[in-house]
């Protein structure tokens, strides 16, 4: 089966269908995005995580988290962990997304779908929009096997928000950490849906932190004699300005950057894609101390990732490497480079 196959024009149907029941109910008139539950996809099996928006009256959707990555992705969102820069939350989302939209946030594929299906709308958040959401990339048409799960999560969203409406306590978990989660029962060719509690898989545990740099170029920056001097702030972050390459889905740049602490001058920047930055970034630290010769006597950090990837390379060279809540001069010059929208 080919995974990556455009949905027919019956999987169209039965996803606008869907999405305009879904709207017609309404359910963020009495659910808010914290009210959260799973529904297992029949074909693959694979729990994505509902989450109903709306509530607050700006932009109503359900968004279908996909998996353990994408609920921890949701929560971290929801925790608030993006408030101050809110575009890195678009960064991490791994979701299937139904929303409703002006008529000018439409892309001429999804007129030209609604066309094709004889549909008519009319006035502001009216419009249905689907999309893949990877982290890392920009928002994507879907598959057809996207499409149907996302049709089959409407559907179940219907079943639980009206279940919801008469009873507030239908998703009070009997358990720590467990969520209400509509689990498909076959029957020869039908499906009975069902409720069930069931925690979420684990999630994959991050590789170790590996030393990228090679022992040929750290013994000759040891040998180097580099001069130790000032505190260096530095940050990997993605900047909203996709890439777009023939025969590939567009993707938002990561970038590493590197900041003098007390002048907030930018000393260095790389970008790479996402995929890639892991084993690069140490690398291109390690390339740029050499080229000038001197390293900081401080590198400081925030993020727990950042640490991971280049504590190895400062421990052998005798920078001390901090974690810090804030990097106030790194910020600062992203902010002054449009760097952030």
């Amino acid at each position: 089966m080919n995974t990556d196959q455009s949905p027919s024009l019956q999987d169209w149907k039965d996803l606008y269908d869907a999405a305009i029941e879904f709207k017609n109910t309404a359910p963020w008139d009495w659910m808010h995005d914290s009210d959260l539950f799973g529904v297992k996809d029949p074909v693959s099996g694979e729990t994505g995580y509902c989450c109903i928006m709306g509530a607050a009256g700006e932009h109503y959707a359900l968004g279908l988290y996909l998996g353990s990555e994408g609920l921890d992705g949701l929560l971290r969102i929801l925790s608030g962990e993006f408030s101050e820069l809110k575009d890195e939350a678009l960064y991490i989302q791994k979701c299937l997304m139904a929303s409703f939209e002006d008529r000018k946030y439409l892309q001429k594929h999804d007129l030209q779908q609604i066309k094709a299906l004889g549909l008519k709308f009319r006035g502001s958040n009216a419009w249905p929009m689907f999309r893949n959401y990877t982290p890392g990339l920009v928002p994507w048409y879907l598959t057809g096997e996207e499409a149907k799960f996302l049709t089959i999560a409407l559907q179940q969203a219907i079943d639980v928000s009206q279940r919801f409406k008469k009873d507030i306590g239908l998703m009070s978990p009997p358990s720590s950490g467990q969520f209400l989660v509509r689990v498909p029962d076959k029957h020869g060719e039908s499906i009975v849906w069902k409720d069930e509690w069931l925690e979420p898989s684990p999630l994959k545990k991050e590789e170790p932190p590996v030393m990228p740099v090679d022992e040929t170029t750290l013994s000759r920056l040891k040998k180097a004699r580099l001069q130790s001097r000032g505190i260096w702030e530095m940050d990997f972050f993605h900047i909203p300005a996709p890439v777009w390459e023939k025969g590939e889905r567009p993707y938002y740049p990561y970038m590493s950057m590197l900041v003098d602490h007390n002048t907030a001058i930018i000393l260095n920047f790389e970008m790479e894609k996402r995929s890639g930055h892991k084993s690069k970034f140490p690398v291109k630290f390690a390339d740029f101390i050499e080229r000038v010769r001197v390293m900081p006597e401080e590198l400081l950090v925030k993020r727990h990732d950042v640490y991971g990837l280049l504590e190895p390379l400062a421990t052998k060279l005798g920078i001390e490497i901090k974690m810090v809540e804030s990097l106030p001069a790194l910020e600062y010059a992203q902010r002054s480079t449009s760097l952030r929208r």
